[in-house]
C-alpha cells in the first residue's frame, strides 16, 4: 500500500514551502516581530523541516543544534563544521544560520533561533511520525 501524502497548510504544498527564502524569513522574523516573526515560526518552520525530511535529518539532529544556539548562539552554531550530518544539509543549515547571524544582536535573537530550530525539529518529528502511521495501516 503506498503511503497518503503528507498534508500541508491549506493552499500550500510541501513543493511551495520548500521553496520558501528560510535565510531571508530568518533575517527579518529574526529582526522584526509581527508577520514576518509569524511567517518565519510558520511557513518557514514547515519548509525548513520538509527541506530536512527530503535529506533524512533525523530531528533530534535539529534539536540538538538548538541546543548548541542557545548554549553558544547562532554565531557559533554558524561556524560548526558539521551543524548537521550530511554535506548537502551542512549547506542548507549553515546558510540559514549564517542569515541568522545576521540578524542575531544579542541573546534573546539567539533564543528566537534557538525556539525556531526546535519548532522544525518538531515539525520533522510530526512528518515522521505521521510516515510511520500510514506506513503501518
Amino acid at each position: 500500500m503506498t503511503p497518503a501524502p503528507q498534508t500541508s497548510p491549506p493552499g500550500r504544498t510541501d513543493d511551495e514551502l520548500a521553496r520558501s527564502d528560510i535565510p531571508a524569513m530568518l533575517r527579518y522574523g529574526l529582526s522584526f516581530a509581527g508577520p514576518h516573526r509569524t511567517a518565519l515560526f510558520g511557513d518557514g518552520a514547515v519548509g525548513a523541516a520538509v527541506l530536512l525530511d527530503r535529506l533524512g535529518i533525523r530531528p533530534r539532529a535539529v534539536a540538538f543544534l538548538a541546543q548548541v544556539v542557545r548554549s553558544g548562539g547562532v554565531r557559533y552554531a554558524a561556524e560548526l563544521r558539521e551543524p548537521v550530518p550530511g554535506e548537502e544539509a551542512v549547506s542548507m543549515v549553515r546558510a540559514w544560520l549564517e542569515s541568522a547571524a545576521i540578524a542575531v544582536d544579542g541573546v534573546d535573537r539567539d533564543e528566537d533561533a534557538a525556539r525556531w530550530l526546535e519548532t522544525v525539529a518538531e515539525l520533522l518529528g510530526l512528518r515522521h511520525v505521521h510516515r510511520s502511521r500510514v506506513a503501518g495501516e
